[in-house]
């Protein structure tokens, strides 16, 4: 799995013009992407670290805090690009694989009393968010 954690004051996701996801407190904007070797083990152990990683203001957790987040699938961050000028989506998961790990990342935040919304898998969806910091972390299973 990778991650894309952004530190955010407020952050929202919309498919076609509704809002399905929101969060409107400091919190975590995760991007989440799944590659073909990922398990629900994985999933879990990337739920407790980004639960208790310490990149909000004064080095604090969402834990300790009990600062929100919102979590958005992003197949794209699997994109190889070493080689013409399109690139390849190879190493993403497809959705069989990646729905329910990305479900099952969401279900493990949820499970240590994390405050989750969500985007919609498959969706075409507009993010917005408000960047505190900014602060942007990147959290990969394969490194």
């Amino acid at each position: 799995m990778r991650l894309v954690l952004q530190r955010v004051a407020a952050a929202r996701v919309e498919v076609d013009g509704e809002r399905v996801g929101a969060i409107d407190r400091p919190g975590l904007l995760v991007l989440v992407g799944v590659t073909h070797d990922d398990t629900v083990e994985v999933a879990d152990r990337l739920a407790e670290k980004t639960w208790t990683l310490r990149i909000l203001d004064g080095e604090r957790s969402c834990e300790q805090d009990g600062a929100p987040l919102l979590v958005v699938s992003q197949f794209t961050l699997y994109a190889d690009t070493r080689k013409g000028r399109r690139p390849s989506w190879s190493a993403a998961a497809p959705r069989p694989v990646s729905e329910p790990l990305v479900q099952a990342y969401v279900d493990a935040l949820r499970r240590r009393g994390a405050e989750v919304a969500t985007g919609v898998f498959g969706a075409d969806m507009q993010v917005s968010l408000t960047n505190d910091g900014p602060v942007t972390v990147l959290l990969d299973s394969q490194v």
